[in-house]
C-alpha cells in the first residue's frame, strides 16, 4: 500500500497513519521499527513529521506473532462435513483476529469447536477462505483441510461461487434492476474507507434487483461478480443509496447493529464430492423487525 501525504503536515508519522489507515498506532510503530513502513523509500522513526507529497510505503505482509486462543462461542453451523463448514455469522462478529481484535472472533470459536481447519492463510486465519465485514451478517464458508481450501480459493478467483446478499438501502430506488461496474480502491481523502476511484483500484461489479420499496427505503438483492473490500457498501453509497445504518458510508447516527446487509444465499460445487451445494439463511431478527416497522408506515 502507498500513501501520499496531502494534508496534516508536520504530524507524527505513527499518528498520521493511524488516522488514515485501518492499522492501530501500536502496530504501526512496530512496522516502522521493523522497516515495513518506509518514507520516500527510506527507513525512519515513528516521530518523523510528515511533509507534503511524502510517499509512505506500507508492506502489508507484516505478521505479528500472536497466541490466538480457542474460545467457546456459540456457532450457527448451517452445514458441516469432513471438508467444509458453512456458518451463519451474526452481525457484530469479526471473522478473524487482527488490528487489536484477538478474541471473540469467528476463528476463536472455530478453534474451540474443531482441530480440523486449513492452515493455508496462516495462524491467524485457520479455515478462512473468504471474509465478510464485522457488521455484515450471514453465510461464510470455512475449509477444514488444505485441499478443500485450495479448490475453494480457485472458485473465488474464477468467480464460480454465486453469493447473494439482501440489503436495506436509503431512498426509493427508481429502477427495478441495475449493474454497478465501478472500480474500488482506497479512498484518497479517508484511508480508513474504500471508494470508487480510478487510482490504485480493482474492477468491481455488483448486480442489484429491487425486492420491495418502503417509504424512504428500498429492499434489494445484490449479487457479486467480484469480492472487493466493502464492495456493496461502497457501490450503494456511490449510486446515492447507501446501506441503511452503515456507520462508515453514511453520515447518520447509527445503532450498534451496523449496516443492514445480509449474506443470505450461496451456491457452489463441493470441492471434494463435486455435488451442487445451495444454502440460504433468513434475515436476522433485528433486520426483520425493522422491516415490519417500515411496513406499518
Amino acid at each position: 500500500m502507498e500513501v501520499v501525504v496531502s494534508s496534516d503536515f508536520n504530524e507524527r508519522l505513527d499518528k498520521y497513519l493511524s488516522n488514515n489507515t485501518e492499522l492501530s498506532r501500536t502496530l504501526i510503530s512496530k512496522m516502522i521499527d521493523d522497516e515495513f513502513i518506509l518514507v520516500n523509500n527510506k527507513k525512519t522513526k515513528s516521530n518523523y513529521k510528515v511533509k507534503q507529497n511524502d510517499l509512505i510505503t506500507i508492506n502489508e505482509d507484516y505478521k505479528v506473532e500472536t497466541d490466538i486462543m480457542p474460545e467457546k462461542i456459540d456457532l450457527d453451523i448451517v452445514y458441516e462435513d469432513n471438508d467444509i463448514m458453512i456458518i451463519n455469522k451474526p452481525s457484530g462478529m469479526v471473522v478473524h483476529p487482527g488490528n487489536g481484535n484477538y478474541s471473540g472472533t469467528l476463528v476463536n470459536g472455530l478453534m474451540y469447536y474443531t482441530n480440523s481447519l486449513s492452515d493455508i492463510n496462516g495462524e491467524n486465519r485457520p479455515g478462512i477462505v473468504h471474509r465478510i465485514d464485522k457488521d455484515t451478517s450471514g453465510l461464510i464458508m470455512v475449509a477444514k483441510n488444505n485441499k478443500s481450501h485450495e479448490i475453494l480459493s480457485e472458485y473465488f478467483q474464477n468467480k464460480t461461487i454465486t453469493r447473494n446478499y439482501i440489503a436495506l438501502i436509503k431512498g426509493e430506488l427508481n429502477t427495478n434492476s441495475a449493474t454497478i461496474d465501478a472500480p474500488i480502491g482506497r479512498s484518497e481523502t479517508d484511508r480508513k474507507k474504500m471508494a470508487v476511484t480510478a487510482k490504485n483500484s480493482k474492477n468491481a461489479i455488483t448486480h442489484l434487483t429491487v425486492l420491495k420499496r418502503y417509504k424512504g427505503y428500498t429492499l434489494v438483492k445484490l449479487k457479486l461478480d467480484t469480492g472487493r473490500t466493502h464492495q456493496i457498501r461502497v457501490h450503494m453509497a456511490y449510486i446515492g443509496h447507501p446501506v441503511y445504518n452503515d456507520p462508515v458510508y453514511t453520515n447518520d447516527k447509527c445503532s450498534d447493529f451496523g449496516q443492514f446487509l445480509h449474506s443470505y444465499s450461496m451456491d457452489f460445487i463441493h470441492p471434494i464430492t463435486n455435488k451442487e451445494m445451495h444454502f440460504e439463511v433468513e434475515l436476522p431478527e433485528y433486520f426483520k423487525k425493522h422491516l415490519e416497522i417500515l411496513e406499518e408506515k
